[in-house]
């Protein structure tokens, strides 16, 4: 079957490559995804999937159904897309272009740049490229059933809505309230995340923390009749960066944990008034032995050790939670966590998909993810098992030399087949963290 699956794959790739270009060139922020969304949509009723559908959240499904009954694995990555910046920092490339060309990109290793052919713009590395290779892995699925190859398990992608926020909107939906609602379920997770072809095991966990710091107006010519925010901020800010320098996690595969300023503000923000608040918000990253609640409560340690320092040090810290609207109109505000996860490199469902990439003569290796995904939500709260495999590359994600090397995105159509037919062969405890 695989050297059908090659030939496929083979036959498919104008076909792979225009989905991708299509995908890039429709601007898809968050909130925004409704364009992109039909693009896959149509591609996944035109190839011939048992069953395609966009769920009240604006996410895309489509499952191609095996001949014989086994665990059902998803495919995932998500619509959305951030900001493109500053256009003058692309090196010419339009944004939205989707211009395929030979560049110099990293090697899969990553350390070394080499000459290859690419595909640019917006998403190309996070996550256009890994959802176009995965659902035309699912149609070569489709095809081979209909030429009457047999094989067990169902193949699920799904193309969530806004995984930029952070608050795992997309996933939440559909996992905990589309799938249970249409009695369809998962047993297994791939996630087309950048990783490199690597085998991706984790990553650390993440919350975003709101800290406001009070203080009392005053006129700017008078401020000894005021209290400052702003300079009261700055006491917590050092206090912050002092506790989290000498005291910190460490996880053996996932580094350790971390804390970033990342946004700051005052009000009222006006000519010759004294600031009477200070907003700041944290990015908070976190080893799998550390829970939102730590985070919070450290933060507040600080807080009222420096009230009893000073009694006019007044601040109040809580998780940021942003009301959000979907681009089908569904309106929700999740607290803004990621679980942090782990899953051991020799666990059956790994040993499965590495066995599945072996047997195709793809290398093997393993590595982490310094950023969050929606697998959080899967792994980390739900316990299922789960991997990241996609032929992105995390170094381009998020950047202006956003692209995706073509010959790795080749590989994986091919790559994600050989990791599904291992992994329909599991049962039971295998799919469990």
């Amino acid at each position: 079957m695989i050297k059908r699956v090659k030939e496929l794959a083979a036959e498919m790739k104008p076909a792979l490559l225009d989905l991708a270009q299509r995908a890039i060139r429709c601007p898809s922020l968050s909130g925004q995804e409704g364009a992109v969304s039909e693009i896959f949509l149509s591609e996944l009723q035109k190839l011939g999937y048992d069953e395609a559908f966009r769920d009240d959240w604006g996410n895309i499904v489509g499952i191609v159904r095996g001949t014989e009954d086994g665990p059902t694995i998803m495919y995932n990555g998500h619509l959305d897309h951030v900001d493109v910046g500053d256009p003058s920092e692309w090196g010419g490339y339009e944004p939205y272009g989707g211009v395929i060309d030979v560049a110099e990109i990293y090697n899969e290793a990553g350390t070394a740049l080499e000459k290859a052919e690419v595909i640019h713009g917006r998403a190309a590395a996070d996550t256009k490229s890994g959802l176009a290779c995965q659902i035309y892995s699912g149609a070569i699925l489709a095809r081979l059933k209909k030429e009457g190859y047999r094989f067990k398990g169902n193949y699920m992608v799904s193309a969530v809505v806004m995984e930029e926020p952070a608050e795992q909107i997309g996933m939440v939906g559909l996992y905990e309230e589309t799938l249970p609602a249409r009695g369809l379920t998962v047993d297994g997770v791939v996630s087309c995340e950048a990783t490199s072809l690597k085998i991706y095991c984790g990553h650390r966990g993440r919350v975003e923390l709101n800290v406001e710091v009070s203080g009392v107006t005053s006129h700017g010519s008078t401020p000894w009749l005021g209290v400052n925010a702003v300079n009261k901020a700055m006491k917590l800010i050092d206090a912050v960066e002092k506790r989290y320098a000498e005291e910190f996690q460490v996880d053996e595969k996932l580094g350790k944990s971390s804390i970033a300023l990342t946004i700051i503000s005052c009000t009222p923000g006006a000519m010759c008034i004294v600031p009477d608040r200070c907003s700041i918000t944290y990015d908070r990253r976190l080893v799998p032995t550390e829970t939102p609640e730590d985070a919070v409560r450290e933060i507040q340690e600080i807080i009222d050790r420096l009230h009893a320092e000073d009694p006019d040090f007044r601040a109040a810290v809580k998780v940021s939670t942003v009301p959000r609207t979907t681009y089908t109109g569904k309106e929700v505000a999740l607290p803004n966590i990621k679980e942090g996860w782990r899953i051991a490199e020799d666990h059956p469902f790994v040993a499965a998909a590495a066995k599945g990439l072996a047997g195709i003569g793809e290398p093997v290796s393993y590595s982490y993810w310094d950023f969050g995904t929606d697998l959080a939500m899967i792994c980390g709260r739900h316990g299922v098992a789960a991997i990241g495999y996609s032929p992105m590359q995390e170094y381009y994600c998020h950047r202006p030399v956003d692209m995706c090397r073509i010959d790795f995105m080749e590989r994986a159509l091919v790559g994600n087949i050989a990791i599904f037919s291992e992994l329909t062969k599991l049962s039971g405890e295998d799919f469990k963290l």
